[in-house]
């Protein structure tokens, strides 16, 4: 099938969902279709439905009677039966689901399935039961999907000894949009522009639509305006959604409490124990809520590069890292509309050192894996990571921002790259000379290469003598935010 024309990129998502849909196999089959909430997996399967003149039903938080009732209603509605239909249990209704009949293989969508499944535990052992050898003798050719937001929820359908382990013939992942396409979702054209606003809405794509409603920075001069009147405005959606994002997951029970963890990362403090000290409590009293929202997708749990015991915590959603860095110290204050302009001004250094900084290290690393090229990093990457070298001579360590790894001829990893990133300095030779020296510190290791790559990210540009060293050694690579965004 043709991708609707107003549908930006998901080709891939779009492809298999549309194999999926016009399988011409016999019997009825099952996809699952997952993702954070607002990234269009909505608005993916609603035109799939539409393109293949299916069903879809959206769930809503409710009592499993008033479910069944929706559920029902909506299903007559749809096979053009005059008076909806009254289903006793979810066996009888998934088992008239599955007996539409249409001549062609029938597209039907249960979206929101969290809600269906927490009121009645046992649906996803009743549509195993439907799709079993014996049940599909009765089947008509139905296509199957069940989506939901929960990512927990939804990684356990398939998984383990779960009912539904071995029955989909689909898993699709729906991802925010990489840094690169976020730009071009929102028309940005501006490299530095591009990078601030990613810094604060990501790459969900509901954020330009729905919740600022396509206001769009018009350039560098107006990043600070776009900030107060499409982010810190009181009317806008965008001003309360880093909250409501968690109360709308259904395994946070004290959100006092993951709202403090997440603050607590926002602050710098990237290590468990660093987390713990910053609220004072013990190191082992963090790994559930830790643990559940890395489940929710929420916040990423990356090894060091370099020491495999050590590792960082890291949020996934950089609304979330706003909100705690800049919004939520000054929340009272910027509930006054007339407050915002001043509050923006005297939080644009925190917005700098604690929001932008980090982000755009992740932006290099990312670009490191997955745009640049194997004569950029010295060889085909295969892993990328920040971490922390030890110095014994001086006693002390180094930060990296950026580790790339690749695989020599046995298979064995071995480092590539490494590099630092930095949004604000204008990076010079000081700079090469303490990645030299982090080189020299890790030659002693097998798995280092002989001719490692130093890369030099940015943000404001390299100072001449940096350019002519760079221009001389080919080992030494210069990134600034253009090439980041359009160079490999």
């Amino acid at each position: 099938m043709d991708k609707p024309p107003e549908m930006f990129d998901r080709d891939f998502e779009w492809s298999e969902l549309s194999r999926f849909a016009l399988h011409e196999g016999p019997g009825a089959t099952l996809g699952v279709v997952s993702g954070r909430r607002r990234q269009g997996k909505t608005y993916l399967l609603d035109a799939l439905a539409h393109a293949t003149d299916g069903f879809m039903f959206t769930a809503t938080e409710t009592t499993e009677a008033d479910a069944l009732r929706q559920f029902g209603v909506a299903l007559a509605t749809y096979v053009g039966e005059p008076t909806p239909f009254r289903f006793t249990g979810w066996d009888e209704a998934i088992s008239r689901l599955m007996r539409i009949e249409s001549g062609r293989p029938t597209t039907t969508v249960i979206d929101e399935f969290p809600f269906l499944a927490r009121t009645s535990p046992a649906l996803p052992s009743v549509i195993q039961r439907a799709l079993d050898p014996t049940a599909q003798r009765s089947n008509a050719p139905i296509r199957l999907l069940l989506c939901g937001s929960a990512l927990s929820f939804m990684g356990s359908l398939l998984a383990g000894n779960a009912p539904l382990r071995g029955r989909a013939g689909l898993e699709l992942v729906v991802p925010t949009l990489d840094f690169r396409l976020a730009a071009q979702f929102w028309g940005i054209d501006d490299a530095h522009t591009a990078v601030l606003t990613n810094a604060i809405v990501g790459g969900t794509p509901a954020y330009r639509r729905e919740f600022v409603q396509d206001d769009v920075p018009a350039g560098p001069e107006d990043f600070d305006s776009w900030v107060v009147r499409a982010v810190l405005n009181p009317a806008r959606p965008l001003f309360r959604e880093a909250r409501y994002l968690l109360a709308e997951e259904p395994d946070l029970r004290d959100t006092a409490l993951y709202h403090s963890v997440l603050g607590a990362i926002a602050d710098g403090n990237a290590t468990r124990g660093g987390i713990a000290n910053y609220l004072a409590r013990r190191s082992t009293d963090l790994a559930h809520p830790l643990g559940v929202l890395e489940d929710i997708g929420m916040v990423t749990h990356e090894l060091d590069a370099f020491r495999r015991n050590r590792s960082t915590y890291r949020i996934a959603e950089p609304l979330i890292t706003f909100y705690h860095a800049v919004m939520r110290p000054v929340w009272g204050d910027l509930e006054r509309p007339s407050r915002a302009p001043a509050m923006w001004e005297r939080a644009k250094r925190v917005f700098l050192a604690r929001v932008v900084g980090p982000h755009f290290e992740r932006l290099c690393r990312e670009w490191v894996r997955w745009h640049a090229s194997p004569e950029t990093c010295g060889g085909f990457v295969t892993r990328v990571a920040s971490g922390t070298v030890n110095d014994p001579p001086a006693r002390s360590s180094h930060e990296v921002d950026v580790a790339a790894f690749g695989r020599n001829s046995e298979g064995g990893e071995v480092l590539l790259a490494i590099g630092e990133a930095k949004w604000h300095e204008v990076m010079g030779v000081e700079h090469v000379r303490r990645l030299e020296h982090i080189r020299d510190l890790l030659r002693t290791r097998a798995e280092a290469v002989d001719a490692v790559r130093l890369l030099c990210f940015g943000g404001n540009g390299f100072t001449d003598e940096l350019r002519r060293r760079a221009v001389s050694d080919e080992s030494v690579q210069l990134v600034d935010v253009s090439r980041l965004y359009r160079g490999e």
